[in-house]
Order: C-alpha cells, then sequence, then structure tokens
C-alpha cells in the first residue's frame, strides 16, 4: 500500500514529467548555406563612418513567381563613389526550388540595378494577379512592376513615383477603399556625405552620429490612381512632418472603423499615430492615444514595429523596438487609448540592454497564442568600450505567449542556432517549406542574412489563409480575418510591411492548439462584403475569394 509521502512523490514525479512534455518547444535550425544563400550586405564602409552604414537592410519572404512556395529577397546596399570594397552592389532575389534550397535569380528577374536600398513592401498594385516590388533608397526608391514571367521591369519614373529622401521602412495600404493599394514611405534625416557631421564617443576618433545630430524628413504617401501611377498625396492628406525621424511603419485598424491607419515609429522624435477620416485626410492621435512617448514621457529610440491581436481582444496592439537601455514598448489596445505592458508582460528587464530593429507578432509554434521575436544588434562597433554591458553583436529574442497576458523569453530552449549574437537589422517570416509552421529570416549589417528553419513547429494544428480580393485590392491587404475554435476566437489582419524595412508572408497563418476542426471562419473585406466558412478541417491552406 502506497504510504501519503510515496504518493506525493508520485505525484510529483508525474507533474515534473508533464512539465518537462509541455516545454518541449519546436527548434530553429539556420539552414542559410544549405540553402544556397550566399548573400553578405554590403553598407558600404570603408573607415569614415556615415550614418547609413548603421541602419542595415531589410528582407522580404513573397510568392514572386505564383508558385505556391515562398521566394526569398534581401535588399542590399552598395559602395561609396571612389570606394570600391569588392562586395555585390545589388539586391539579391532566391527562387525557392521547392526542396529546401533557393537559386539566385536577381539578373534574369531584371532585379540586379545597383541602389542603396533600405526597405522593402510587397503587393499587387495593378490588381493583375502577381506581387510587385517597392524598394525604399537612401536618395530615390524603387518600384518594380512583376511581369508575370519571373521578371520584374523597373516602372518608378512611369508610375511617377518620387522620394529623393532617406526612406526607410514603408507599406502597401488602401486608404481611400478603391481596390488599389497605396503606399506609405517612412523617411528618416536629412543627410548627404557633403552635410556629413564629425561625432565621437571618446574626444578623438569618428563614431557614428545619433539622429540628433541631423534634421528629420517627413515621409511619403501615395495614392494609386488606379492606371499604373501615383500622385504624392502626402499634403493632402495632412501626414507631413519634417520633425519626424521615422524607421518603422505599421498599417492598422485601431479603432475598428474599417479604415486603414498608419503607425510611424520615430527616432528620438515622437512616435505618430495617423487615424484615417474616410475621407482621404487623417489626423494625428499619438499624444490622444499614448503612443508618442514612453511611460516616462521621453521619446525612445524607437525602429521596428508590428501590429496584432496577442491578447485575443478583437483589437490590434503594438510591439516597438527601441535603442539600447530602452525597454521594448508593447502597447496593449485599451479601445481608445494604449497603456504599454512591456514591464508587466514580462518584457521590460529582458529587453532593457538589447537595440531592436527587426520585431514583429507570430505564432511560431502554433499553439493560437500570439509570440513575438525581435531582432537586435548595436549601431557602434566600438560601444562595449564605452559601455561594459552593451555589446555590438546581440542574440535575438523570442518571446513565447504564456496567455494571459504574460511572455518569457525562450531563445534559449529553442536551439542553439538562434542564440548565436549577430548585429541583427531586417527580420521577416514565412513558411519556406510549405510545412504549415513559420520559418524566420533575419538580415545583419554588412554581413551575412541568416536563414532559420522551424522544426517542430507543426505538431500543434494549423491553417493558412490566402485571400483573393475582386472588389477589395487583390492580396486582401487590409482585411480582418476572424477565426473560431475550441480553444476561442483569434483575429489577424492581412497586412504589408511591418518589422523594420521587411515584410513577411502575406498568408495569413492561424494557430489552433490541438483543435481537430475550425468552427468557423469570417473575413471582413475593405469593400464591406464578408465571406463566411464553417467546420474547416485544418492543415491545410486554403484560399477565399471575394464574393464566392
Amino acid at each position: 500500500m502506497l504510504t501519503l509521502v510515496s504518493c506525493i512523490v508520485v505525484i510529483a514525479s508525474f507533474m515534473t514529467t508533464v512539465n518537462l512534455f509541455a516545454e518541449r518547444l519546436p527548434q530553429f535550425t539556420e539552414i542559410t548555406k544549405e540553402a544556397g544563400i550566399d548573400f553578405v550586405h554590403n553598407n558600404g564602409a570603408f573607415g569614415e563612418k556615415y550614418l547609413p552604414e548603421t541602419m542595415g537592410s531589410g528582407c522580404a519572404i513573397f510568392d514572386y513567381n505564383a508558385d505556391e512556395w515562398q521566394d526569398i529577397l534581401l535588399v542590399n546596399g552598395m559602395d561609396w563613389v571612389g570606394h570600391p570594397t569588392g562586395k555585390r552592389q545589388t539586391l539579391a532575389l532566391y527562387r525557392n526550388n521547392m526542396d529546401g534550397t533557393f537559386t539566385d535569380v536577381t539578373i534574369p528577374a531584371g532585379l540586379n540595378l545597383p541602389v542603396y536600398g533600405m526597405g522593402v513592401a510587397i503587393g499587387d498594385y495593378d490588381n493583375d494577379g502577381d506581387d510587385d516590388i517597392y524598394i525604399s533608397c537612401l536618395e530615390d526608391d524603387r518600384l518594380f512592376q512583376n511581369g508575370g514571367d519571373g521578371t520584374f521591369v523597373d516602372v518608378t519614373e512611369k508610375a511617377g513615383i518620387s522620394n529623393p529622401g532617406f526612406g526607410t521602412s514603408c507599406a502597401w495600404l488602401d486608404y481611400n477603399l478603391d481596390g488599389y493599394l497605396d503606399i506609405y514611405v517612412a523617411n528618416y534625416v536629412e543627410w548627404s556625405i557633403e552635410t556629413d557631421i564629425f561625432c565621437t564617443l571618446d574626444g578623438k576618433n569618428k563614431a557614428y552620429c545619433t539622429p540628433e545630430s541631423y534634421k528629420g524628413q517627413a515621409s511619403k504617401l501615395f495614392r494609386n490612381r488606379g492606371n499604373g501611377t501615383f500622385v504624392d498625396a502626402s499634403q493632402n492628406a495632412g501626414i507631413i512632418d519634417p520633425d519626424s525621424k521615422s524607421l518603422g511603419v505599421c498599417i492598422l485598424d485601431f479603432n475598428q472603423d474599417g479604415l486603414s491607419d498608419i503607425f510611424e515609429a520615430n527616432d528620438t522624435q515622437p512616435n505618430k499615430l495617423y487615424q484615417n477620416n474616410g475621407d482621404g485626410t487623417f489626423i494625428e492621435v499619438g499624444m490622444l492615444t499614448a503612443v508618442a512617448y514612453d511611460e516616462r514621457g521621453v521619446a525612445t529610440g524607437a525602429m521596428g514595429v508590428d501590429a496584432a491581436d496577442y491578447d485575443k481582444s478583437g483589437r490590434e496592439s503594438l510591439i516597438i523596438g527601441n535603442f539600447s537601455n530602452e525597454m521594448l514598448n508593447l502597447y496593449r489596445n485599451e479601445g481608445d487609448f494604449f497603456h504599454d505592458d512591456a514591464p508587466i508582460a514580462q518584457l521590460g528587464r529582458t529587453s532593457l540592454l538589447t537595440l531592436t530593429f527587426g520585431c514583429f507578432f507570430f505564432d511560431f509554434d502554433l499553439d493560437g497564442n500570439i509570440d513575438i521575436f525581435t531582432s537586435n544588434g548595436h549601431v557602434e562597433t566600438d560601444i562595449n568600450k564605452v559601455q561594459s554591458e552593451v555589446t555590438y553583436a546581440q542574440q535575438p529574442h523570442l518571446f513565447r505567449n504564456m496567455s494571459e497576458g504574460i511572455f518569457k523569453d525562450v531563445l534559449h530552449k529553442v536551439g542553439q542556432d538562434l542564440a548565436k549574437p549577430i548585429v541583427g537589422r531586417g527580420a521577416a517570416y514565412g513558411d519556406i517549406d510549405n510545412d504549415g509552421d513559420q520559418d524566420l529570416l533575419v538580415t545583419t549589417s554588412n554581413g551575412p542574412a541568416h536563414l532559420y528553419r522551424n522544426d517542430g513547429g507543426n505538431n500543434n494544428n494549423w491553417i493558412k489563409i490566402q485571400l483573393v480580393g475582386t472588389k477589395s485590392n487583390r492580396n486582401g491587404i487590409g482585411t480582418r480575418i476572424r477565426l473560431k475554435s475550441s480553444i476561442g476566437t483569434q483575429t489577424k489582419t492581412v497586412k504589408s510591411g511591418s518589422s523594420y524595412c521587411s515584410q513577411s508572408e502575406l498568408t495569413a497563418t492561424f494557430g489552433i492548439n490541438g483543435d481537430t476542426v475550425i468552427e468557423s471562419i469570417e473575413v471582413f473585406w475593405l469593400s464591406g462584403e464578408v465571406s463566411e466558412l464553417s467546420n474547416v478541417q485544418p492543415n491545410q491552406k486554403i484560399s477565399i475569394k471575394e464574393g464566392q
């Protein structure tokens, strides 16, 4: 007969086994080399420490040739005139070979143009069934139209796009609900080689300047006319702010009125939240909604940003990456305003010393709770000499959503590869092997890109939803999807841009843990139409067409 003590021991042993089993998480395995991705970012650095060299570039995961497999685009800088580095000078487009490898198709795709690129946004701006590419640049942005045959054509001038500023993150949106995608481009500061300023950390040697040294730049909103051309609508729309120093942009409908709003993450300047008035204009409500400053009333060094319904409230909240010695912001959407929950969500202390560029919400273990990934790395190579606790190369963060508003950094529980310190910049997610779970792509400043395969995320059930708009834009960007299963109700919005200068897969992925059936899926199109499905089987990709 078991004694009381022995029963307690048996129960404790059982609970320990259960807890260990519960902690078995997907593993992220770096497959960059074996996948055939040999890209190395070129910031043109040759010793003069020009400001743009610190910023890095973004990346995109998208299906450029419509073969149902996600491809990879890596944005690149280039050499400064008269100072050759011997490095690559162009973008890099890698076609998915459907077998775990990729082929560099930059040249045959027509993308081998030298530009000092920063950000990328993917969207079908002409509604012809294939995805086009917008590249924000240090000087003149580029718009590449997809020819539908695996090639792209530079139509920047023809389309009327002109942004001679310091472009950073960018995003497609349909702000006026006409069924055509418009483009928002965040601009940073007024900088040129001629106006470069000498800054120093030690009083002797030149260091990279902080943005306070330069004047800000107004961002741009280009309205799609629907005939292949765009018009600069920035002033008429009311988003002109020459004091902004923008690095991140995110499109969301924070007040759930069916209109796309714009959040702009500003470096050392107040963040902006442009509320869509529905008449082609916006009003800035950052102060009113409490997202302009942190809880100290200070404008942070904000960079990357993303929005998602992480708390299953039906409202989109914000995650913002900041400078070192400034924790992440987790702005929970309370309806009329936001509240920074980073400290109570247990994100604050962990993220205090890291400098975060790329950041986004995604469900890496498909348990139905939205997690957070951040790409970290400092801007000053010698920072450790003056701040002993801060390093140039840094580990990322992978915060698992434990529900009830709490997150736990599980970086060291998902394999050794992801935990290696890098000088992280852009970051995106997407299912590159079509196994249902979301893999990671991260860029570095003046260094290699990193591709991490998610192994085991699909141990839980999932569904992928691709939207095809007819009255709304073809990608369904801005469309809200609501899914119900036994674990509860989840909402996602299909969006372009976010993170830092990057673009994740446009297909919406929902994790449903162990649920074996999806009770309902509702799609709320920007046109006002609603598509409904019921009793859907998981572990498949489905396509939902507007009006059918």
